[in-house]
């Protein structure tokens, strides 16, 4: 016998007539009801299907704006990398203005644009570090066929496909991604942000460049951080002011980049959508969304590290040029190479403390503190007293190098010092001791100096692996 009992249905002639109106009408209600299910499952399975299409084609758009300019050519220019390993990435900046498509001065052809600014990304997944180095755009490179000219005619001369191989025989580095922003659409990618969070190293009165800024810590927004940006002639008293610029310009970057990677999945999503008709760039959606993810958490206060090319200015043909030093330059991308920073001394970053950003130095593959160290043995004065220990002495002054020769003064003595760079300004020097037992050496330290600095203790109020920190005011910016 079967276990499945099957229900008979009767047949016409045993119905009445009363209880054959009501089969019928339950029948039908049966039927009616499984139609109404029918059609609902059609219509939630078009919702879903319409939204996904509407999703793909949202995240479609996006990814179309942000690969146009992108061709094959450059494609075939980058490098492959194996997931998760280190890579560089070019950075460019191009004015795609009105006002610079109307000037004579680089053609009136979209082609004929020159980069206004020219940087080189490494970054390191793994170890959640970047290190941005910015290359001048006015340095002196033979460009084959096309003679010796600036190294931003690349962009010119070929396109972006073209710039990546030139800048990438300029660095000695393999460029495995591109991007390309157009400063006449910069604005709006800050603005897009809520604005960026910086500190103004110095009041910025350039008329060339926009309405002034004050100098400290604050949030800009997008005409402002353009400003900030294109800004040489705020520092026409302190020297070369495209250095001072590209200086500026890496910190704007690192902020956009802190604010970007502080949002979730779908602000982010957002956020690229805002910002894809100002970059170009060779990466998928889903690529950058999955570096952001990898990138989480980075501490931008110690693991971004910021350089420039080192270059001599020389007036040649009635035209100014940046010629590379090539020995320090060769020298400066085989540190960053080996996830160094491109310094080995605070001190050596040119633009000192006019100019954005604190200078992260890392030194065998320690902390983003400088670790620049003297080695010198333990002495004593005439009067006994021992200088021993170890010194970190901080540029508070503004005042280039003064760190270096202080920290080499101190080495002189006995100590094992560090130099580096302080965030704010001081106008007295302080030397604190970092415990209770280095306070003698602290006291020490501050008869070395001269004696006539304030020595305070330091735990709970800085920070410092020392045994003793110093942190230079302007009273010893003439220390010698």
């Amino acid at each position: 016998m079967s276990k499945h009992r099957r229900t008979q249905q009767p047949e016409a002639q045993d119905l009445s007539r009363q209880s054959a109106v009501e089969h019928y009408s339950a029948a039908r209600k049966r039927r009616s009801l499984h139609k109404r299910i029918r059609v609902a499952v059609i219509i939630v399975l078009c919702v879903i299907l319409t939204g996904g299409g509407i999703a793909w084609a949202y995240l479609s758009n996006i990814e179309n704006r942000l690969h146009e300019g992108v061709n094959d050519k450059l494609r075939g220019t980058l490098t492959n990398v194996q997931a998760d390993d280190p890579f560089y990435m070019l950075l460019l900046g191009v004015d795609k203005s009105e006002q610079r498509a109307e000037s004579a001065e680089y053609g009136q052809d979209s082609s004929n644009y020159r980069t206004d600014s020219i940087m080189l990304a490494r970054i390191d997944p793994k170890q959640k570090q970047v290190t941005l180095v910015s290359i001048h755009r006015d340095t002196l490179v033979d460009l084959g066929e096309h003679g010796k000219q600036k190294i931003n005619a690349a962009y010119s001369v070929g396109g972006p496909s073209y710039t990546v191989e030139v800048i990438s025989k300029f660095a000695g580095v393999p460029i495995s991604h591109y991007a390309e922003i157009d400063f006449d659409h910069f604005e709006g990618i800050v603005d897009a942000l809520g604005g960026v969070t910086v500190d103004v190293p110095i009041d910025i009165n350039d008329p060339y460049a926009g309405e002034p800024i004050q100098k400290g810590e604050q949030t800009l927004n997008g005409a402002q951080a353009l400003t900030l940006c294109r800004s040489r002639h705020a520092y026409d008293n302190y020297g070369d002011g495209d250095l001072y610029r590209a200086a500026n310009q890496r910190m704007v970057i690192a902020a956009i980049v802190k604010k970007v990677l502080a949002s979730d999945p779908a602000t982010m999503t957002a956020t690229i959508s805002s910002m894809a008709d100002a970059v170009s760039t060779d990466l998928s959606l889903q690529q950058i969304l999955n570096l952001a993810a990898q990138m989480k958490g980075i501490n931008m206060d110690t693991d971004v590290y910021t350089g420039m090319e080192p270059t001599t200015s020389t007036y040649l043909n009635e035209t100014w040029y940046e010629i590379c030093d090539t020995a320090a330059w060769q020298k400066m991308m085989s540190r960053v190479d080996q996830g160094l920073s491109p310094y080995e001394s605070a001190d050596d970053d040119p633009t000192g403390e006019v100019a954005g950003g604190k200078t992260n130095v890392k030194n065998d593959g320690g902390s983003g503190q400088d670790s620049t160290t003297f080695d010198t043995n333990t002495s004593a004065d005439k009067d006994g007293t021992v200088h021993s220990g170890t010194v970190e002495v901080l540029n508070g002054a503004g005042e280039d190098g003064l760190a270096g020769r202080v920290a080499n003064s101190l080495a002189a003595y006995g100590y094992d010092t560090s130099a580096g760079t302080a965030r704010n300004r001081y106008d007295s020097t302080v030397v604190a001791y970092m415990n209770d037992a280095a306070k003698p050496k602290a006291q020490a330290v501050a008869q070395a100096l001269g004696g006539e600095v304030e020595v305070v203790p330091g735990e709970g109020v800085y920070i410092s692996d020392a045994d003793v920190l110093v942190v230079l005011g302007t009273d010893l910016r003439n220390y010698s």
